[in-house]
């Protein structure tokens, strides 16, 4: 049986196109946050592979959605390479920074396999878990965004000691993005042989860097994982989301070899009809805020504009970005219903 979201990312025009949203897990079902008051930290979640199996499969409960994506966090990278990782509520993650040669080499590889041991359980567990005609997103982040937070110890709005890292000890910066690179790479192939049937990279800091720093953190990195990925598992697909590059989509299609690009909010639907989906898969691009206006009428207008614009083409339904906590289930459940209704 084949299914639409493996369809649709290996270039065929699906109608009605696949669907699923980012963090469809999360928050906004009550039933997510019943498991999650039974469990300590958001990393104790993530690492309970009984408890992520879970949360994975209540939307696919509620909704039907055309893919799962496995429940982890971009974060159990840089604490499975030894740095320390939490998450405070309210705060959001905080990290040990990594701004030295010092700190740098503090961090190894040699324990990756052991830590993430629970994740790749809960990958395992999904592949046999899902309905056979749901496809498994396997996911991390990309290397310049997880530098972010290693580096700045915690989320940013200006990025200034990332940048001030990457501009001015560019071969430290190269030390930590190769190393991010090794092990991400590592990761992701343990995921597909666990039983991920596609692999979603993400960029959510990509937009914050100039032009000929997006080339040289964002397009080379993700290219030399692309590769990676691709010369030992060749027919697993790969999206990219390089959130809030604007018009640097286009180099980040060219330069790194995803089969699928998601876009964001800000991207225009007849640029990237033109541009991109020629080349690649479109996911994107509803504003997660449509799910919280009004009566509905103004959400419904916005899901066939977007499906007049991308569906001719190979594209699956999707947000901008991710699923917000205030969200009514029924919002979403109204977004399926007339994602499920297009025939073009």
């Amino acid at each position: 049986m084949t299914k639409s979201f493996l369809a649709a990312l290996a270039g065929q025009t699906v109608t009605p196109p696949p669907c699923w949203l980012m963090r469809q897990a999360g928050r906004y079902l009550p039933e997510y946050r019943e498991v999650r008051a039974g469990v300590g930290g958001f990393l104790d979640l993530c690492y309970t592979p009984e408890k992520a199996i879970e949360v994975t499969l209540q939307p696919l409960r509620r909704y039907g959605f055309d893919a799962a994506i496995l429940f982890s966090d971009i974060l159990v990278v840089p604490h499975a390479l030894g740095q320390s990782v939490s998450f405070r509520e309210g705060e959001g993650p905080v990290l040990r920074p990594v701004r030295t040669s010092k700190d740098l080499e503090a961090l190894s590889l040699d324990g990756l396999a052991a830590r993430l041991a629970p994740v790749l359980a809960t990958v395992r567990g999904l592949s046999t878990a899902i309905p056979a005609t749901t496809a498994l997103i396997g996911f991390a982040g990309s290397p310049w965004t997880v530098a972010t937070y290693m580096v700045e110890g915690h989320g940013s709005k200006d990025f200034v000691e990332t940048k001030r890292v990457a501009y001015g000890q560019p071969e430290l910066f190269s030390r930590l993005i190769d190393l991010l690179v090794q092990a991400t790479g590592d990761y992701l192939l343990a995921q597909i042989d666990n039983g991920a049937e596609a692999i979603q990279l993400f960029d959510s800091w990509a937009g914050v860097l100039p032009e000929d720093q997006f080339e040289q953190w964002v397009v080379a990195p993700t290219r030399a994982l692309v590769r990676r990925l691709k010369g030992q598992r060749p027919n697993v697909p790969v999206i990219g989301f390089p959130r809030g590059a604007g018009q640097l989509y286009q180099a980040y299609v060219d330069g790194t070899g995803v089969d699928a690009v998601s876009l964001d909010t800000g991207i225009p639907l007849d640029w990237a009809v033109r541009t991109l989906q020629p080349k690649v898969t479109l996911q994107g691009n509803l504003d997660p805020v449509m799910l919280l206006a009004g009566d509905g009428a103004a959400l419904d207008r916005a899901v066939d504009r977007i499906l007049a614009a991308c569906a001719k083409g190979p594209f699956i339904f999707n947000l901008g970005h991710g699923i917000l906590p205030s969200t009514p289930p029924e919002a979403v459940a109204r977004l399926v219903e007339r994602v499920r209704a297009w025939r073009g």
